[in-house]
């Protein structure tokens, strides 16, 4: 989700009502990324981060001391496309207010009011109050230590996109 002039925030759930696992706030505009997802077809965001080497200090026997959902940066693509970085960081009250409005929405994607949610994380102040979101079930797969995926799930079974349904998304987490 996020304000349609802003940075998309993208917060993991168990299930709807919990509270995140996973808050990233990613280098690209909510509205670049709409633009993006309403162009058809399959969005793919990928999520790269370093590994540590086994010299550094904060570095444990795999050569990373935390899981790989944990890192703290990313460089972020869309569909190939380097858009910046992602940010891990802990969910505002800004963010689980969103996350308590969308709390009865399984599937969907829609645009709240300006007026029910705060501004942006990163108080921009060209923000035009509107928060755009998406919201779905996802298949998590789990590659290895260095990889997991996050396969969005069509609620008709029709396998999305590919097989004449809505968007598709996939995102990645590869630390190389």
């Amino acid at each position: 989700y996020g304000h349609r002039r802003a940075r998309i925030v993208l917060a993991v759930q168990e299930r709807p009502g919990s509270l995140p696992t996973l808050v990233l706030e990613l280098g690209v505009l909510t509205g670049k990324l709409m633009q993006e997802i309403s162009a058809g077809g399959h969005v793919r965001i990928a999520l790269e981060c370093e590994k540590k080497s086994k010299k550094s200090p904060d570095a444990g026997e795999g050569g990373g001391s935390v899981s790989l959902l944990e890192e703290a940066m990313w460089t972020a693509y869309v569909n190939g496309r380097r858009v910046g970085y992602a940010v891990r960081r802990e969910a505002t009250d800004g963010d689980l207010a969103v996350m308590q409005l969308l709390s009865t929405v399984s599937v969907g994607a829609g645009v709240l009011p300006g007026d029910v949610v705060d501004e942006p994380p990163g108080g921009a102040a060209d923000a035009d109050g509107e928060v755009a979101y998406m919201r779905a079930g996802f298949d998590r797969v789990t590659g290895s230590k260095d990889s997991e995926s996050f396969y969005m799930v069509s609620p008709d079974g029709d396998g999305g996109a590919g097989a004449g349904g809505g968007t598709e998304l996939s995102i990645f987490f590869v630390r190389v």
